[in-house]
């Protein structure tokens, strides 16, 4: 901080979500520091403790003491990996942000190569890619491929690793992304729809030596749910009704065709039509699912508005250790 209360600014900030890896820790924060100080860059570290449990608090102290360039903004509860990241954006005074997990699977010697790449190139984002992923198949990495082949198809931004948290981005694009909700994994998107320029790079993978994965393959239904979001917000973001009136139009279509024919049934074959079920089943099946999907979509932009407008936080801080 200056002396006005302004943050000084730095030339990466490298901001780190962590929840219960406090075996990760120690290490992790050695080895960003011992990286950085290499390469002769001004820095700072921003872990964001999400509400740990497991007694990651009792070597914060130590660590922001040893190293004075470790900020630790710890939440008051687990407010998840979104309003993590987007707490240590909103505190980062870097002019290149870079983003890694803490469970130490992104080694950190990756992070020169990944702002180098960044700036030799003029880009606004290099996403890491996990080409030689240390996971298992089954759980991770073969829901992940068809995952991944699915968001570049369906959002037009490709990229084959969107699970990877290692990124590095132009801070002054960055702060005009909006996060909320669960939308981290989808970042790229979203500086693709601020006009940003993307990269994919290789980067090495570790395999977990210390600590519990908190993914599984039980939050696909979450991916799902987001990647609806954030096409509908990509492609109609500011003119929804674009979308709900080709609908609207198509069932109005409908209708008049299906009440047409059955009128002509009536009026010219008189045949009596208002005992028909299956019919009457099929349409409110129709018109209740395209309800639950519209209000689910403009509840998204409705969230969307509420954050952006009101200034509400995603997020509560219980404290700040460190400078």
């Amino acid at each position: 901080m200056t002396q006005n209360g302004e943050m000084a600014a730095v030339d990466v900030s490298i901001v780190v979500p962590v929840y219960n890896e406090v075996e990760n820790i120690p290490e992790l924060v050695e080895r960003t520091f011992a990286v950085m100080e290499a390469s002769e860059r001004s820095f700072e570290m921003i872990l964001v403790d999400d509400g740990s449990t497991d007694g990651s608090e009792a070597v914060y102290s130590s660590l922001a003491h040893t190293y004075p360039g470790l900020k630790v903004v710890r939440f008051t509860r687990n407010f998840g990996q979104t309003a993590a990241f987007a707490a240590g954006f909103d505190l980062a005074a870097g002019r290149i942000i870079v983003t890694m997990d803490g469970d130490l699977q992104n080694p950190p010697e990756e992070i020169p190569s990944l702002v180098a790449e960044l700036e030799h190139r003029e880009l606004d984002l290099v996403s890491g890619w996990r080409k030689d992923r240390k996971d298992r198949a089954l759980s991770r990495k073969v829901p992940s491929f068809f995952a991944n082949r699915i968001i570049s198809r369906i959002t037009g931004v490709k990229l084959h690793d969107y699970g990877c948290s290692l990124k590095a981005y132009r801070a002054d694009l960055l702060r005009n992304v909006q996060l909320y909700g669960e939308l981290h994994r989808f970042i790229p998107v979203l500086v693709s729809m601020e006009g940003g320029r993307i990269a994919e790079k290789p980067v090495r993978h570790e395999a977990r030596t210390r600590g519990r994965s908190k993914y599984g393959i039980f939050r696909t239904y979450k991916v799902i749910v987001d990647l609806l979001t954030i096409t509908f917000l990509k492609q109609y973001g500011d003119r929804p009704q674009h979308a709900f009136g080709f609908f609207g139009l198509l069932l109005l279509g409908g209708g008049v065709v299906v009440d047409g024919y059955l009128a002509a049934l009536k009026l010219i074959g008189g045949q009596e039509i208002g005992g028909r079920p299956l019919l009457i089943l099929g349409t409110l099946m129709i018109i209740a699912g395209i309800q639950l999907l519209s209000i689910g979509l403009l509840s998204e932009v409705m969230a969307r508005t509420y954050y952006e407008s009101q200034g509400k936080p995603r997020y509560r801080i219980r404290e700040i250790i460190g400078r």
